[in-house]
């Protein structure tokens, strides 16, 4: 059909749904556009050569020539609680029920760095993820798991360093190098100034230690992600799917020139770069925002910082369903929720993927619950055909116009971050928090005002009896934590695996640490960090050494 007739026959369409919508106000919240034609794609011709063959730049349809035709994604359940005996059974499960990568949460006082027996760890202790306070935790949390043959993901970003270094000694301890070691930690510190606030170091120390991070397993760890560019925190406090891939590329852009400025080689650490996305509600704009985010990262590594490799202009991303959907009420609806968002993740392309479970809107997931969000996976794995077809979705008027789009959005955003200065600049001057708040409160509008339904919150309510057999971490894990830090820093042994440590090994580890934060941004401290959790110094033990050199982060915006 010509270009005219497609005009012609548009014009008909667009006079009969006009009588029509008048007869459906409700629905008038949605896009003004309601058919995609190729008009809207730039012409076939254009988009044809826009989105290419998958595994081939500009990766619009994906990363790998044949995607999970010829491997599925990683299974990769997020999970950790209470104490590290308690997940490392949460784990085993998972992985004798096909579980295919281990996700790791830890709880707040981890994230920040403070040991469970830090006043200010006080009733935090195991409540949304594992408590670490030492190597001999570690030890216990992958006790029975083969580091050899499991890929770990880590959702750690200001201590990353430190989690990292523990889990290079478990691994030494099982006999596995760490040459041979495969996961990623999160290590995205900038988005939590931006959307999270589990920082704890100001900007440009964090910058050093993730560049140090890079420099070292680029050297040492190989095949591990050095970072996970998250957008999905980012999403979660309330951005768009546009916002979301612009704010978290345009950190991306940020790391890289940290990294160049370090004296690092673009293709020598690009490779191991990585994303996580979130998988949100509306399934088809889900499919473009992946599809939108391999385009714009592989340009801007092509174009703006002249990488060579393949491997350093791809965009690989983990997905994760969005918790911030999930809800309280009905909670049975959010298996369903789930199973949508999983499908737009699996039709966009991802690497790996964490389904959320239907009462985590309540407490932390029971394993019945956590068994069905597996299953949900492995169903739309094996049953649906979703992963029969690379990339099913290209070509849709509709997908292809909604990618182009939010292409240009994100790079419209890019170019205004550009203009402030960079990701940190915009960090620092409140712009990128402003515009994730503006879009939260307009979402948040709509759900009051009923123009987006939220189904068994503001429509299709029902009364509903309090749910029973949620799992609850009383405050016996603090309490316990506690005992067992006293007893690792009297030189006690704690576990099968721990001898019992040495203190004068342990202050020598630390003030060897503390001379090379001093130091200029040539001396790595992932070296010394290493030596120092090898003795058993804690978690807060090496966080304090750090905040007395580097100091700690405020939050602040000027706009």
């Amino acid at each position: 059909m010509s270009n005219e007739k497609i005009k012609a026959e548009l014009e008909k369409y667009e006079a009969a749904v006009a009588k029509a919508i008048e007869k459906t106000p409700e629905r008038k919240h949605l896009p003004e556009q309601r058919l995609y034609t190729p008009l809207d794609v730039k012409g076939v011709e254009a988009y044809t050569d826009e989105i290419g063959f998958p595994g081939q730049y500009p990766f619009t349809r994906g990363v790998q020539p044949t995607m999970y035709r010829g491997r599925f994604w990683t299974m990769r359940m997020y999970a950790g609680f209470s104490t590290a005996k308690a997940s490392n059974e949460r784990y085993r499960y998972l992985i004798a029920n096909g579980g295919t990568g281990l996700s790791c949460a830890f709880d707040l006082p981890t994230q920040i760095g403070y040991d469970s027996d830090d006043p200010i760890s006080e009733g935090e202790v195991g409540k949304v993820g594992v408590a670490i306070d030492s190597l001999a935790d570690m030890e216990v949390l992958f006790d029975q798991i083969d580091l050899g043959k499991v890929s770990t993901s880590m959702t750690i970003n200001a201590p990353a360093s430190v989690l990292l270094a523990m889990y290079i000694a478990v691994a030494e301890e099982q006999g596995v190098p760490a040459d041979q070691l495969r996961g990623t930690i999160q290590n995205d510190i900038l988005k939590e100034y931006a959307a999270r606030g589990t920082y704890i170091f100001p900007p440009k120390p964090s910058m050093r230690i993730i560049t140090n991070i890079f420099e070292y397993c680029s050297k040492n760890v190989p095949k591990w992600n050095t970072i996970s560019i998250s957008g999905y925190h980012i999403r979660e406090a309330g951005s768009t799917a546009s916002q979301e891939i612009a704010f978290t590329i345009a950190d991306g852009i940020a790391y890289v020139d940290a990294a160049i400025k370090a004296g690092m080689d673009v293709d020598d650490f690009a490779g191991r770069l990585s994303f996580f996305w979130n998988a949100h509600n509306n399934v088809l704009e889900e499919v473009a925002k992946f599809r939108a985010s391999r385009r714009v990262w592989a340009k801007v590594m092509k174009e703006r910082f002249g990488a060579k490799k393949p491997k350093s202009m791809m965009l690989r991303v983990h997905t994760q369903t969005a918790g911030s959907m999930l809800t309280a009420q009905q909670p049975n609806n959010n298996i369903i929720r789930v199973a949508l968002q999983t499908a737009a993740a699996v039709m966009g392309g991802t690497q790996s993927l964490h389904t959320n479970s239907r009462d985590e809107a309540l407490a932390l997931p029971t394993q019945e619950s956590v068994t069905i969000a597996l299953r949900t996976q492995q169903i739309v794995a094996n049953e649906s055909g979703l992963a029969d077809v690379i990339d099913p979705l290209a070509g849709s008027y509709y997908v292809e116009a909604m990618t182009d789009r939010i292409e240009k959005e994100a790079w419209d955003y890019i170019k205004k971050i550009d203009e402030l200065g960079g990701a940190v600049a915009a960090i620092e001057k409140g712009y990128i928090q402003k515009e994730i708040q503006d879009s939260a409160y307009k979402w948040q509008m709509d759900v009051e005002n009923k123009r987006r339904i939220i189904v068994g919150v503001n429509e299709y309510t029902m009364e509903e009896e309090p749910p029973k057999g949620l799992l609850k971490v009383d405050a016996s894990v603090g309490i316990e934590q506690c005992k067992k830090l006293a007893d690792l820093k009297a030189g006690k042994p704690i576990n099968k695996m721990t001898k019992g440590r040495d203190n004068e090994a342990v202050k020598a580890a630390l003030a060897e640490l503390k001379e090379a934060c001093k130091k200029d941004e040539s001396e790595n401290l992932m070296p010394h960090i290493l030596k120092a959790v090898k003795t058993y110094a804690t978690l807060g033990e090496i966080c304090n050494v750090m905040r007395e050199v580097f100091g700690l982060y405020e939050a602040h915006v000027s706009l």
